[in-house]
This record gives structure tokens, C-alpha cells and sequence, in this order.
């Protein structure tokens, strides 16, 4: 089933797009969502926000939808390569965050989910999709990528696949389980996907997702 959905585009798109956004957007509501973690740190120009845009763009040439926590850095990033790419980008914001520092939605987000605290937000953004990604970041991805993993622990039947991106994300976790694995399932600890590069996350989508 498809709607089409025509968006007025802001100046101030346009301006930080640096191209015409697509008209109109067709967008199929059955379409699957992906929700990606990551840090907001990364700045335009920047190796991580390129990859992270990167991503964004392949996950909306591949069909699926984007959700992120909506506001800067790989955030941002994601959200513009999706609808660069003529994608559906969905941000995630809550007053808890605007109110600690001032931050304002990114400008490529096309539907906002808004909630008043941040743990609401988080748990729109692991319940409210059909898997997830989690790109570098800091403490708010690494808590993003712990609850996401310990829902999926107490859900056997949940096989939404929880896709972590890159060295440092594979070093993390080999540690963790290589000293702690005595208290993991070994079930579990196959419940993460690590990936070296993009691809390999688009391509386990494809095959994970029906």
C-alpha cells in the first residue's frame, strides 16, 4: 500500500540540503523501519558523519524507513543522507533534551515522534521498529545498545536484528563476553551482529528482514 505525500520544502532545507528535495514522496506505509544509534558529536565534512550519512542514503535506496533520536551529529547525519536519497526519516526528540541544552529537531526529519522524557524516547526508539543499528557514539549509544540487547533477552521469539557498526563496537563487546561471557547465554551473545562496514549491515537487512 502506497501514499504519496506532498512536503513544502523550508528555505532552510533546501540551504542545508544543498539540492532540491524530492517531489512528491512516495512513501509505502508497510515499508520497515530501522532505528540507528550513534553519537552526536560528529560535525559535517567529518569521516563519521560521511559514513553515517552514507548509511542513511543505502538504508533509503534499500526501502526502509530511518529512525534516529532526531537532533545533531550522526543523528543528523543519517537522517540527511535518507532524505537526500528520497527516504522517509523519522526523528525521535523529547523535552528533556531540549531543555538540557539547546537543540532543535535536525531539518530532514519528516515525522516527529515527540516525548516528554528521555526514557520514553528511548523505548520509542527500540520498540517502534523492525531492527536496529548502532553506528560509534559514547555513553547514550552504548546504553541504547544494552537495553535494546536486554529486550531482545527477555523476548526469545523477538528476531529483530540488533546490527553494531565498526572496530570499536567489535572490540567492545569481544571484551565484555570474552571476561563476562560466563554470564551470558551463549544464545545472547548471538543476539549482536557485529559488522565491519556498511554493506554488511545493508546486506543482512535484505536477509534478515522479509
Amino acid at each position: 500500500m502506497f501514499s504519496v505525500r506532498f512536503d513544502p520544502i523550508p528555505p532552510s532545507r533546501q540551504l542545508l540540503a544543498g539540492a532540491p528535495y524530492p517531489q512528491p514522496i512516495t512513501y509505502n506505509t508497510t515499508m520497515k523501519t530501522i532505528t540507528v544509534f550513534g553519537g552526536s558529536l560528529p560535525t559535517p565534512g567529518s569521516p563519521a558523519y560521511q559514513e553515517a550519512q552514507h548509511l542513511g542514503t543505502r538504508l533509503a535506496e534499500s526501502g526502509y524507513a530511518v529512525q534516529t533520536g532526531g537532533y545533531i551529529g550522526t543523528m543528523e547525519a543519517v537522517s540527511r543522507g535518507a532524505a537526500e536519497a528520497g527516504g522517509h526519516v523519522i526523528g525521535v526528540t523529547c523535552d528533556e533534551i531540549e531543555a538540557w541544552r539547546p537543540v532543535a529537531p535536525n531539518h530532514w526529519v519528516i515525522e516527529q515522534k515527540r516525548r516528554p522524557t528521555l526514557r520514553e524516547r528511548l523505548f520509542v526508539l527500540i520498540d517502534e521498529c523492525d531492527g536496529a543499528i548502532a553506528l560509534p557514539g559514547g555513553i547514550g549509544t552504548l546504553a541504547e545498545i544494552a537495553l535494546t540487547w536486554a529486550q531482545l533477552q527477555i523476548q526469545p521469539a523477538d528476531s529483530r536484528p540488533l546490527i553494531l557498526l565498526g572496530a570499536g563496537w567489535q572490540e567492545t563487546i569481544q571484551t565484555f563476553t570474552n571476561q563476562l561471557g560466563f554470564y551470558i547465554k551463549e544464545a545472547d551473545q548471538k543476539r549482536i551482529l557485529l559488522v565491519p562496514d556498511i554493506e554488511s549491515a545493508v546486506d543482512y537487512l535484505k536477509q534478515s528482514l522479509p
